[in-house]
């Protein structure tokens, strides 16, 4: 279980005034100075540790030296129209709710009322001016638990058992592998006839997962029960639960679909199926992770059905899907794709291959795994076992006299080096690196080990990107905001001048409805940093020149950030504030 802490960092000096309070003796604060000299962790999460002072009662005194009101949330009703303001995702990743609005003044109880930062985002996303006030953490957690609905283990167990009964979609595999057995949990349910409701659980679970559009499933133990989360449009929601007990025969279930070794516990495990649902085929890939309270599953969903091919449907500004469009036609070079995991790196390669795919093109990939099947391209899956390594295939692939190669991540010298010869001689060669902007790769191409004079030769573009939530077109609205909110954002003034109407700015958010969860959001959409490596890069590439140098350059030569590109869509109406700051808060300069 989670200790409850106070976040609010107490000195020395405060310590001595709960002495002085008679909240604590002079020993319990001389014996947490010394654990917090010796392990770390602030006095006030120390204090409560070790029970010296009850949660409440430190607040209260937090309050009064701080001169911040105390609100105790403790069956206090919050009216449904204040919730709105906050999201829950919001609420839950800093441990707050709004308690009261009047006019354009917005209460929230916070755990840290003094996290300026965290003050101005709330002002930004919710257009008012923000009263922090102090509240438990326990109280805030148990108030957004209570507020955004949230169910207990016992409701979401009645809600899954009463839709089974009402019948699941028809999940069935492809090709089912049973030789390796049922495993031993679901073999005493099977002697009990107690199997099929865990077939049936299993396949309302990832059927509710598709229908929701939902990228990956999460099931996860914990010591009390089992969590299940689906990841849509880039945030985890939770959903109804099975109970604890049945955790086990779920897993075993889970891993006879992915052909997986059912008797094995202790160490992780990946596999792969296929799914018909509703005659419609589904790839799905598990990851099994032994935890501390039992084996947690996540499963990435990989539907060819909605996967966008055409350049146009990336989301890229003009400019740079001008830029896009001019380099992936290249004759020979290297492009590369960066981002995080979940940042659509493979939809951004699929399209450009897509793109490129003609009969008199021969064009081979190399991936880890294939998530989608493209006709016309010779694709080959990693298999490190058998020695089958990204650049193993790389050096093969120059020996079938490719065109076009793409290699799912370049993670070492050896793979890179091997790229930067197909693309010396003649190949035109796409791939990935995990770099949080397009400057940031040509740094970590050079901390590879790779000379700048190579680099310089063949990088042809970088494009860095991320997804963002769209506001759903069903309960979209639009509203005010003072131009001065935004400046924080690092929205320049000719941009602000730009998008002003009669000194204010109109924006677009998601009031929640049945089509959107509640969430104001519907689907994703990129946003893109594109770099065109110019005669001027590479000349700060030879120059081994600072990263800040060669983005400097790059936006002089009419480079978007991705803070910019997420900016365009902020007020083209297609996204909020709130997205701009999730996904682009530390793209600023």
């Amino acid at each position: 279980m989670a200790e409850k802490g106070i976040s609010i960092n107490i000195s020395k000096r405060l310590g001595e005034m709960l002495v002085t309070s008679g909240l604590i003796t002079a020993a319990q604060l001389n014996e947490v100075l010394d654990m917090q000299r010796t392990s770390g962790g602030k006095l006030g999460q120390l204090l409560l540790h070790k029970g010296y002072i009850e949660e409440r009662k430190l607040l209260e005194f937090l309050s009064k030296q701080f001169g911040i009101e105390f609100v105790d949330l403790h069956g206090r009703e919050i009216k449904e129209d204040i919730l709105k303001i906050i999201p829950e995702n919001i609420a839950r990743r800093y441990g707050l709710i709004a308690v009261e609005k009047a006019e354009n003044k917005l209460k929230v109880a916070m755990e840290d009322p003094l996290n300026i930062v965290v003050l101005d985002d709330l002002k930004m996303m919710t257009g008012y001016d923000i009263k922090p006030v102090f509240g438990a953490e326990s109280d805030i957690a148990a108030a957004i638990d209570k507020n955004y609905g949230s169910k207990t283990s016992k409701e979401a167990l009645d809600e899954i058992l009463k839709k089974t009964s009402g019948g699941t979609t028809e999940v069935s595999l492809v090709q089912e592998d049973s030789s390796k057995g049922g495993g031993e949990d679901l073999i005493s349910l099977e002697e009990k006839g107690e199997a099929a409701p865990i077939v049936q659980m299993v396949n309302l679970i990832i059927s509710s997962a598709i229908k929701a559009h939902a990228s990956d499933i999460h099931i996860e133990p914990t010591y009390k029960d089992t969590k299940v989360r689906f990841r849509i449009d880039g945030v985890l929601h939770a959903q109804p639960s099975p109970p604890k007990k049945f955790h086990n025969a779920i897993i075993s279930r889970l891993k006879i679909m992915a052909t997986l070794d059912i008797s094995e516990r202790r160490l992780p495990q990946d596999g792969r199926t296929k799914l018909k649902i509703d005659d419609h085929e589904i790839d799905l890939r598990v990851s099994i992770l032994p935890c501390g309270p039992g084996e947690k599953v996540v499963m990435r969903i990989l539907d060819s059905s909605g996967l966008k091919l055409r350049l146009e449907d990336l989301g890229m500004e003009p400019e740079n899907l001008a830029i896009f469009s001019k380099c992936i036609k290249a004759p020979h070079g290297i492009n590369l794709i960066t981002g995080p995991t979940g940042s659509g790196k493979s939809t951004t390669l699929y399209s450009a291959l897509a793109t490129l795919n003609e009969p008199d093109v021969n064009i081979v990939t190399i991936e880890d795994p294939i998530e989608y099947q493209l006709e016309g391209i010779n694709q080959v899956m990693v298999n490190a076992d058998v020695g089958l390594t990204f650049a193993a295939g790389l050096r093969s692939f120059l020996r079938q006299d490719p065109d076009i190669i793409m290699v799912g991540e370049i993670r070492d010298f050896e793979t890179m080096s091997t790229a930067i010869n197909a693309a010396m001689t003649g190949h035109l060669v796409f791939s990935t690196l995990h770099t949080n902007d397009a400057p940031g790769a040509i740094t970590r191409i050079g901390m590879m080990g790779v000379e700048p004079f190579l680099t310089s030769s063949t990088l042809l573009m970088v494009v860095a990107q991320r997804l963002v939530r769209g506001i759903c077109k069903n309960c979209k609205e639009t509203y005010e905001v003072k131009p001065e909110l935004l400046v924080s954002l690092g929205v320049s003034r000719a941009i602000l001048d730009k998008n002003v109407k009669n000194g204010k700015i109109i924006l677009s958010r998601g009031r929640g409805c049945d089509l959107c969860a509640k969430t104001g959001y519907k689907g994703r959409m990129g946003i893109h940093e594109i770099l065109e490596v110019s005669d001027q890069i590479r000349s700060l590439i030879i120059e081994k020149a600072h990263v800040s140098k060669i983005k400097e350059a790059a936006r002089k030569n009419g480079m978007i950030t991705l803070r910019e590109s997420a900016l365009r869509k902020l007020f083209a109406g297609m996204t909020t504030v709130e997205e701009v700051i999730r996904v682009t808060g530390s793209d600023v300069d």
